[in-house]
């Protein structure tokens, strides 16, 4: 059984049909790569050469697939209709996936977590919103994280009034240029986040601003310096990643945005049109910010609810597996510095039971989609009993991430203004932290 029609759930569906095995995948929403069609507006950080796995490749390419330019910069809406999307009408493939199929539970048939005697034997047992239950012998949680945003408040809790202040929030990546411009034109916004979803928020704002000069952006985040999300700028190995930073800066050293360090979000108490964001910081000094929207780019975090009666053996800092902690600590690690990791540090207390993808991470912000599909792989042949191939990964990125030179002002010029955003104005499709920035205050990393 594999949770989540997104990139790492269907590159784990091309390995099984390549494998021989079967498979079934469940998608809580109503298409493939439902969660990324909510960031379609926004461009990766990797060029398309990077952004497709393998074994999807190669069951694309014997069904005369039109493969896209290599060396392009998909949007989220272009790799699922370029990619994601073939992928799943692939006639090995299509008959095993089911839509609008969102698991609730996972357990072992006759045997909760408690009872040890017996419970390999038993098979796994996936229980549905709609109370089907499913049977499998083995588990592959790609399900990601989208749906489950980190709070806004400081110390990891909600911050005072957070809920009642709802209506005014949105998450990472809202669509300031396109279906959201209305919520945005003319209005103050509070973008909280230190990551690079924060800053492509904040060029889209900046752009709308040009349009609509009423447009007040203000910037928030807890570290006293913005200096990794500017990041390496031209000798980022990352153009798009680069040109990101460099232009975020020179929008505050102008006065364009107002930057606002050391704000550690404390309440939010909501008005009939605006809401008051308080900051408290560690020695109780307080700042306040007046707004009428409020971006939360605050990163993600894995739900393991649907676990909860699998013995899972989860690291308590991070929430990935003990084994993987220490290889994706975002302290010691940014996206390309990951080593390459598969089936054994993926294994839980609980046999045939793997997350892969962004949710193998845990509040981990270095994840790209190309460490998932080597996941994905190595766990496939492991449950096909190839261990020898299964322990064989490799994973070859360069530190800063995945790019070729000049990229980013290659495809600026090619695109201009076509999406409503400016060809630098780019970020990556997983909402993570990127390279150095805090987990609580994600971006992304392509």
């Amino acid at each position: 059984m594999v949770i989540g029609a997104g990139p790492v759930g269907l590159a784990a569906a091309a390995h099984l049909t390549e494998r021989g095995l079967d498979f079934l995948v469940l998608e809580s929403g109503p298409q493939v790569g439902a969660s990324i069609t909510q960031w379609g507006h926004v461009r990766t950080f990797s060029p398309w050469k990077y952004d497709i796995d393998a074994a999807a490749r190669r069951l694309l390419e014997a069904d005369a697939w039109d493969a896209p330019d290599p060396d392009w910069l998909p949007t989220g809406s272009e790799l699922v209709e370029h990619y994601l999307a073939p992928l799943a009408a692939h006639p090995t493939i299509a008959p095993h996936v089911r839509f609008e199929a969102k698991v609730t539970g996972i357990s072992r048939a006759g045997v909760d977590r408690v009872r040890t005697v017996g419970r390999e034997q038993a098979p796994f047992v996936i229980r549905l919103e709609s109370g089907e239950e499913l049977t499998a012998r083995a588990v592959i949680d790609a399900s990601g994280t989208w749906k489950t945003p980190n709070v806004l408040g400081a110390s990891g809790l909600p911050a005072h009034g957070e809920y009642d202040a709802a209506a005014f929030i949105d998450h990472a990546l809202p669509d300031v240029l396109g279906a959201d411009r209305e919520r945005y034109a003319g209005r103050h916004t509070l973008v909280v986040g230190a990551g690079h979803s924060a800053a492509t928020t904040l060029l889209a704002l900046a752009h709308l601003a040009e349009d609509v000069p009423e447009t007040r952006i203000t910037w928030a985040i807890r570290t006293g310096s913005a200096a990794r999300t500017y990041g390496g700028g031209a000798a980022d190995a990352l153009p798009a990643r680069g040109a990101l930073g460099t232009r975020l800066r020179r929008l505050v050293e102008s006065g364009r945005i107002t930057l606002l360090t050391g704000f550690f979000t404390h309440s939010i108490t909501p008005h009939s049109q605006t809401v008051t964001v308080i900051s408290r910081d560690p020695s109780g000094a307080d700042q306040k910010v007046v707004a009428d929207r409020v971006v939360a780019a605050t990163g993600y975090r894995p739900d393991h609810v649907i676990a909860g009666e699998l013995r899972l053996d989860l690291d308590p800092i991070l929430g990935t597996t003990r084994a993987m902690a220490p290889l994706i600590d975002p302290n010691a690690h940014s996206c390309g510095t990951v080593p390459p990791h598969g089936v054994d540090e993926l294994a839980h207390s609980e046999p045939g039971y793997y997350i892969v993808g962004a949710k193998s991470y845990g509040r981990a912000p270095t994840f790209l989609m190309a460490t998932g599909y080597e996941q994905a792989r190595s766990v496939v042949a492991a449950l096909a009993g190839d261990w020898e191939a299964a322990r064989d990964v490799q994973l070859d990125l360069p530190e800063t991430g995945v790019c070729s030179a000049d990229l980013a002002e290659a495809q600026e010029a090619r695109i201009g203004l076509a999406t409503g955003i400016s060809g630098g104005l780019l970020s990556a499709p997983l909402p993570l932290v990127s390279a150095g920035a805090s987990a609580s205050e994600g971006g992304c990393c392509g």
